[in-house]
């Protein structure tokens, strides 16, 4: 069983950066790893995901250019640093990992373990 802790919301203004962590704990043979973000009232969409079998990353054409997902492969730690970030970047973010054939940001099925979310914050 793996655990994911998020951690690294804020409240920043419109144009600043923030870098969120997941740290995973536990044993694990999962392949996908991601960020997804829900806004009040919204569905929750996939912001980022690699897909470790193939060494693919994924992004939310809203933010392509902007986020960046990075992975500490010693320390088990996922990283997404948000640049640029706007107002519609605010949400809860949630780190999720599984396993699947295929996984990106528009395919949530493969992934079973979620965190507890970290919230961020844009104001313009």
């Amino acid at each position: 069983q793996v655990y994911l802790a998020e951690s690294g919301g804020d409240s920043v203004q419109a144009g600043g950066h923030l870098r969120l962590s997941c740290a995973a704990s536990g044993s694990s043979s999962n392949n996908c790893m991601g960020w997804f973000r829900q806004a009040p009232g919204k569905d929750r969409e996939g912001v980022a995901v690699h897909d470790s079998n193939s060494n693919a990353f994924y992004y939310n054409p809203a933010v392509k250019g902007r986020f960046a997902l990075s992975k500490d492969n010693a320390a088990n730690i996922l990283y997404l640093q948000m640049n640029n970030l706007k107002p519609e970047d605010t949400a809860m973010y949630y780190c999720a990992a599984g396993r699947g054939v295929y996984c990106s940001t528009t395919n949530s099925a493969p992934f079973a373990v979620w965190g507890h979310g970290t919230q961020v914050t844009v104001s313009s």
